[in-house]
């Protein structure tokens, strides 16, 4: 039996945070034992790992850096006896190292989920100095994979699995129109989607203003739908002003039921300038939506242009204007391309492919390989 210890910042309702949960609690349990920590505090996920009897230890980390958590830690490794500690994301990446230091066991196995051009000097300096202290870097893309080699970390020890996603059977008790209703939207009228956290990475500016260029132009009623939250909320409420058509974008927050509302858009748009490998997207295609998207190398991992979506040039408000005209205007075009998104889901980015792949990371580790 593996003891395995997964460890996170928090299990708040976000893409890795979802990823977490997922390889948490579909790991094969004749094979793994496993036990998971977050540093700061539970969410929304820690209802899963529960529901699948995943024990959780809660560190309530309060500053940037937490010498008592790190002790917290540190006693948390030690009662554990872990073969494996898979660590996720820069906090949880840094303290999972310090604590292991240079001991052969547990090994240490880093999740890293962005193309992390945010990271300052000194958290790029940290992730150097503990190199030797990893036994493998987890890609969830390889440009993520080629980031961090370009920072230095050797191309031996880092492995590339993407993200999983669940591919759902149509829901015939989903009632589309009541669903629209809830946000004023007309059920004949087309809806643009967005969904995902509200930051200035994620380009929504570039988004309203292709919107209020798309409205000028199509025939029918269209709505731009905005799922999620965060820093930049107030100033996109500003650009809908600005442009004239805050009557038209409906901002719904942070919901619990964002993957339900992208079963709403007809139209998946996703105008971010640096990614690591978009669960919105994947959920889209796995819904059979047909997505427009920044063209970044980790979009392109997912959006195969002209087949599965369209990629355009990072701030081509025009661009998605254009090729999401083509869609509505074209159902067959609409159908053919959300189809192959969904196949492309289906086939090789499997919940079961992503859980399958780490299996075979945590016994090579562990064998030596």
């Amino acid at each position: 039996m593996i003891k395995l210890l997964l460890v996170i910042p928090t299990l708040d309702r976000s893409g890795a945070e979802k990823q977490f949960s997922l390889l948490a609690t579909r790991l094969p349990r004749d094979e793994f034992d496993v036990h998971c920590v977050a540093l700061t505090r539970g969410g929304p996920y820690e209802a899963e790992l529960a529901a699948r009897g995943i024990p959780l230890t809660i560190l309530r980390k309060r500053f940037k850096f937490d010498p008592f958590t790190l002790r917290r830690l540190r006693r948390t490794v030690e009662q554990l006896q872990p073969d494996v500690m898979h660590t996720w994301l820069f906090a949880a990446n840094a303290y999972g190292r310090i604590v292991a230091g240079n001991s052969p066991r547990p090994k240490v196995i880093v999740s890293e989920r962005c193309v992390d051009t945010w990271k300052s000097g000194w958290q790029l300096w940290l992730d150097r100095r503990q190199i030797d202290r990893t036994a493998r870097l987890v890609a969830n893309s390889q440009a993520v994979a080629d980031f961090y080699r370009q920072q230095g970390f050797p191309a031996e020890r880092i492995a590339v699995i993407p993200n999983g996603v669940e591919v759902p059977d149509a829901d015939p008790t989903f009632d589309r129109a009541a669903a629209l209703a809830k946000f004023d939207i007309p059920p004949e009228a087309a809806v643009i989607g967005y969904a995902g956290r509200l930051a200035r990475q994620k380009r929504v500016k570039d988004l309203i203003w292709g919107f209020q260029l798309l409205r000028q132009v199509v025939d029918r009623p269209v709505y731009f739908l905005i799922v999620g939250d965060g820093p930049e909320r107030s100033r996109c409420e500003r650009w809908g002003r600005s442009f004239g058509c805050t009557h038209l974008l409906r901002f719904a927050g942070h919901r619990d039921d964002a993957e339900r509302l992208i079963g709403l858009f007809d139209v998946a748009w996703l105008a971010s300038d640096f990614e690591g490998l978009s669960n919105f997207i994947m959920e889209a295609m796995a819904r059979g939506i047909p997505v427009v998207a920044s063209d970044i190398p980790p979009n392109r991992e997912l959006v195969v242009d002209g087949e599965t979506g369209f990629v355009v040039q990072v701030g081509d408000s025009v661009g998605f204007s254009q090729f999401t005209d083509r869609i509505l205007a074209d159902p067959d075009m609409a159908r053919r391309l959300g189809e192959a998104g969904r196949k492309r889901m289906r086939e090789e980015f499997s919940v079961e492919r992503m859980v399958a792949g780490h299996v075979e990371l945590y016994r090579g580790v562990l064998a030596g390989a």
